[in-house]
């Protein structure tokens, strides 16, 4: 699967009959446990830098914003969050409150529909760098990909208003270069994104935790109610939110669990193609003492 080109890919081809030559090498990749948990999936390669799209209404999810930067981070990508529709907003400050946990995170709300509300995300555009916008259904990525560019490249669609809720008008991912130099990659909503080979980027999302974690009085600590947990005494004091804990936990565990399940695969394939090879060679010998 990593072998074959995805979108942001960079190819060589031969110059007078445009044949593939050779994948040319990748600074980055942005991969996911594929849905059904038996393999990993390639989504985008070559991204400089990630736009984590969330709108200020319902489909505000700091678990959501956390899976997405961890997968950046272990990129090496810069990620930036867009939030959306901040003229149907009357109140923002809660979503303010919400991000001080993500520190220095560079963040802009937009109106999408909006161009002068939107030519602030420009100096994130740079010339020669491929962006991507990552988020769920219904946050407004293809219509920040319309305004950006000033052209109606992508369909957009309206999301229910009972929950927040989108419906995937953006169907496949597509690579789009805007007048500048830049390129910009839309990709559909995913309702799955499984988490593997993260560690490290989850360690830098979690930066609080793990520091805090390395003060615990057991090296072992599972930070529930075990005396000297510095990460509980964090959340008693007010300083650290019970929910960001849970999360860091749950992408820990499941980081653990996909990463068992690769393994048990390759372990399962190894065994088969020793059992085929087995095979072969008791055919060939059965073969040649008949000879």
């Amino acid at each position: 699967m990593a072998n074959l080109p995805a979108v942001g890919d960079w190819l060589l081809l031969e110059k007078s009959s445009g044949y593939f030559v050779r994948l040319l090498s990748r600074s980055s990749q942005f991969e996911r446990m594929a849905p059904g948990g038996h393999q990993v999936q390639m989504i985008a390669a070559n991204v400089d830098s990630v736009f984590i799209v969330s709108s200020l209404n319902d489909d505000f999810n700091l678990s959501r914003i956390e899976r997405y930067l961890a997968l950046a981070r272990e990129s090496g990508c810069s990620p930036h969050l867009i939030l959306t529709k901040a003229d149907l907003c009357e109140d923002t400050a809660p979503f303010l409150q919400a991000l001080r946990p993500f520190g220095e995170l560079p963040a802009a709300m937009v109106n999408s529909l909006d161009r002068e509300s939107v030519a602030q995300l420009r100096q994130w555009c740079l010339p020669g760098e491929t962006i991507a916008l990552l988020g769920s259904s219904g946050v407004g990525k293809s219509t920040l990909l319309n305004t950006l560019s000033g052209e109606s490249l992508a369909e957009t669609g309206t999301i229910r208003e009972a929950d927040s809720k989108g419906r995937h008008t953006t169907r496949k991912r597509s690579l789009h270069s805007l007048s500048w130099g830049a390129l910009l990659l839309d990709s559909p909503g995913m309702r799955e994104l499984g988490l593997v080979h993260v560690e490290d980027g989850v360690a830098e999302t979690f930066s609080d935790i793990e520091a805090l974690s390395r003060e615990c009085h057991f090296s072992d600590c599972q930070h529930q109610s075990e005396p000297g947990c510095a990460v509980q005494e964090a959340i008693t004091g007010g300083s650290l939110d019970d929910r960001r804990l849970r999360n860091w936990q749950k992408l820990q565990q499941e980081l653990s669990r996909n990463g068992l399940t690769l393994a048990q695969k390759r372990a399962g394939e190894r065994a088969l193609s020793q059992m085929y090879r087995s095979v072969q060679n008791q055919a060939r010998k059965h073969k040649y003492s008949e000879d």
